[in-house]
């Protein structure tokens, strides 16, 4: 008999192929508008929380949303910028401060980070990256945890917020999820900007 948990793995894996069904023509059709489009709803949204903050984005993988756009949109709009670094197969990231020209160094599965020299830092908004979301904040990310891992220590720590960033096409009605999912505060697409659970 299948026990809770396995049923739950189960669904996400099966979500997790639909989301990337989903995900892949939004990015064809709409690579080039999206990452800008994405960049003025952030900062729209955002705007009082901006100036002096540090945000964390990240670099983009496969036919995740662009974030080039939002990372020159958020230097205009007085803010600093961080990419996340793992730190250890079950640790929380970690972030260091990156702007566009800066170094990169490849990291595990895929990933660029920031090289080892750059500063350390505590972002006060996390840009999280995610397959499916669903209107009441919970996201579905890519298995391994780091992201509800990260939010989970930030948020224990002081106040953050966790704005989920991805193609319209990635929302879900309803996405299941467990005690150890941390939800998202906002979710941000190239279409709408959504605060979860209102």
């Amino acid at each position: 008999m299948a026990t809770h948990t396995h049923t739950l793995t189960d669904q996400k894996a099966k979500l997790r192929r639909e989301a990337l069904i989903r995900r892949a023509p939004a990015h064809a059709d709409r690579a080039d508008s999206a990452g800008v489009a994405l960049a003025g709803r952030f900062c729209t949204a955002l705007a009082s929380r901006l100036p002096g903050s540090t945000v964390s984005l990240y670099a983009p993988m496969r036919d995740e949303i662009d974030t080039g756009a939002l990372f020159a949109a958020l230097a205009l709009a007085g803010a600093r910028t961080a990419l996340p670094v793992m730190a250890g197969a079950d640790a929380a990231l970690a972030f260091s401060i990156w702007a566009p020209g800066d170094a990169l160094v490849d990291a595990a599965f895929g990933v660029s980070e920031p090289a080892t020299d750059a500063p350390a830092v505590v972002p006060d908004i996390v840009a999280v990256p995610l397959l499916g979301f669903d209107a009441q904040g919970n996201r579905l990310g890519y298995g391994g945890g780091y992201y509800d891992r990260t939010l989970r220590a930030l948020r224990a720590d002081g106040e953050i917020i966790a704005v989920g960033i991805c193609y319209d096409e990635q929302e879900f009605p309803v996405l299941p999820g467990h005690a150890g999912d941390e939800r998202l505060d906002m979710i941000i697409t190239d279409r709408r900007t959504i605060v979860a659970g209102v």
